[in-house]
């Protein structure tokens, strides 16, 4: 539960090798976090100085299995302040055009994935009449586009999710953040161009913090995105296709 001073104490992320939720969780450390829960598909654990890190095992393509994650984390630390959902895969269209269960495969994880672990962690929260979960969204499904609309079609799907997730939580005492990054500049995009207006995972989990700390509901990353996106809605769908690959 949050510390004396009321900042956040414990948090669980969900895909805890993701670059951007990695850096949430320093950031929320040197604010005072001191007990963290890494939900992880394998790998060496990373050190988080000044915190006492826990591991588990997970798979963002079993969600049988996502509720015992969330009861795992909360024997370890108890009450959760901060739960992340962090993973995802990221394909080409042309992958996915050519092997459509890979696709539906993506799609699993990157919407399935986030709706069973979301709704584990809800049910927690509810239960603790307190704590934010973060999902992490993308302007990717603000406006699907025909460049990888497979995993556009995924990331609409998730951030429809969160907000009604969000709004089911009103008046209970916990409530969801949902992040809107652009391209961001890392090791899952790597050797890709970076779109214009990109960002990095410091600058994402930055806009978290600050999210977390002024209650917001949603935050886009940099935040010029969503002048940007209001305007590309609007475009009629004959100028949309138009856009380049």
């Amino acid at each position: 539960m949050k510390n004396a001073l009321g900042s956040v104490d414990t948090v669980l992320v969900f895909g805890g090798l993701s670059e951007i939720g990695l850096a949430i969780v320093r950031r929320l450390v040197r604010g005072g976090a001191r007990r963290v829960v890494l939900a992880v598909r394998g790998g060496e654990a990373p050190v988080i100085d000044g915190a006492e890190v826990h591991v588990v095992g997970f798979d963002a393509a079993r969600p049988e299995t996502h509720g015992a994650v969330v009861d795992e984390a909360v024997r370890l630390v108890g009450d959760l302040d901060v739960v992340i959902s962090a993973f995802g895969v990221l394909g080409t269209q042309r992958e996915y055009d050519a092997d459509p269960v890979a696709a539906a495969e993506s799609i699993a994880v990157n919407l399935g994935g986030h709706v069973s672990a979301g709704l584990f962690a809800a049910r927690r929260l509810r239960e603790q009449g307190h704590g934010t979960l973060v999902m992490l969204s993308s302007v990717a499904g603000v406006r699907v586009r025909r460049a990888n609309f497979v995993y556009g079609a995924g990331k609409a799907g998730l951030d429809g999710f969160a907000q009604g997730l969000g709004d089911s939580l009103h008046g209970t005492g916990a409530r969801v953040l949902v992040v809107r990054p652009g391209f961001v500049r890392g090791r899952m995009t790597a050797g890709m161009s970076p779109a214009p207006m990109s960002t990095t995972p410091g600058a994402v989990a930055d806009a978290v913090v600050a999210g977390l700390r002024s209650g917001a509901e949603l935050v886009w990353v940099p935040g010029g995105l969503r002048v940007l996106f209001t305007a590309m809605r609007s475009l009629p769908r004959a100028l949309w296709r138009r856009l380049p690959r």
